[in-house]
């Protein structure tokens, strides 16, 4: 706790300093100077603390018990037991190198079939691509043809109306005619009039 008291008062004191920052007669100077004659008292007070007991390390590490190390031959049987106890288990399953070597063969057989199904499939991802893209296409001809048949119909009534203002366009010539030919005759009946009437006044 004192560690963290001094340390306290000196990191107060460098806020001060840094900032230029005082409270009457306490700047920035002075605090840091307090802050740094704390932290040497509990430095001195430190120096005089009990020292704690060194660990047993021999729990963790054995062979560091009475400085004597494990004896190497020791482990060695211990090992050589295990091989041992290894081999009576591949005894007791009949597996013998031939079998091994079987083994081995199947593994790699299967590794090269699994070699062989990677083409494979990169073939069905393609076909199904390749599907995909048929169907888009198979829409995409029928959405033109959609179109194709709207314009089409489109044009063709177009072309009725066409030949319905075309016929119009003939009765109206055939009427205005018609309409001239009444007219002339018309002024001559007019003019026949009011040549009679001029005759008799």
């Amino acid at each position: 706790m004192t560690y963290g008291l001094g340390a306290a008062v000196v990191i107060i004191g460098a806020l001060f300093k840094i900032l230029h920052f005082s409270i009457g007669p306490l700047s920035g100077g002075v605090m840091l100077t307090i802050g740094l004659v704390t932290e040497a008292i509990v430095f001195v007070i430190s120096a005089f603390e009990p020292v704690d007991e060194d660990l047993d390390w021999s729990l963790v590490y054995p062979e560091l018990a009475g400085g004597e190390a494990v004896d190497r031959e020791a482990k060695s049987d211990a090992e050589s037991l295990l091989s041992q106890k290894l081999d009576n288990m591949l005894a007791e399953a009949n597996l013998d190198s031939e079998k091994m070597s079987r083994l081995a063969t199947s593994i790699q057989n299967f590794a090269g079939a699994a070699e062989n199904i990677g083409p494979a499939a990169d073939s069905v991802v393609a076909n199904n691509k390749y599907s995909e893209q048929l169907t888009m296409a198979a829409a995409n001809m029928e959405s033109l043809n959609s179109l194709y048949q709207v314009q089409y119909e489109s044009a063709a009534k177009q072309s009725q109306m066409s030949e319905a203002v075309a016929e119009n366009t003939e009765r109206l010539k055939e009427q205005m005619e018609s309409l001239a030919t009444n007219l002339s005759s018309l002024n001559g009946v007019y003019g026949g009039m009011l040549s009679a009437m001029s005759n008799r006044a």
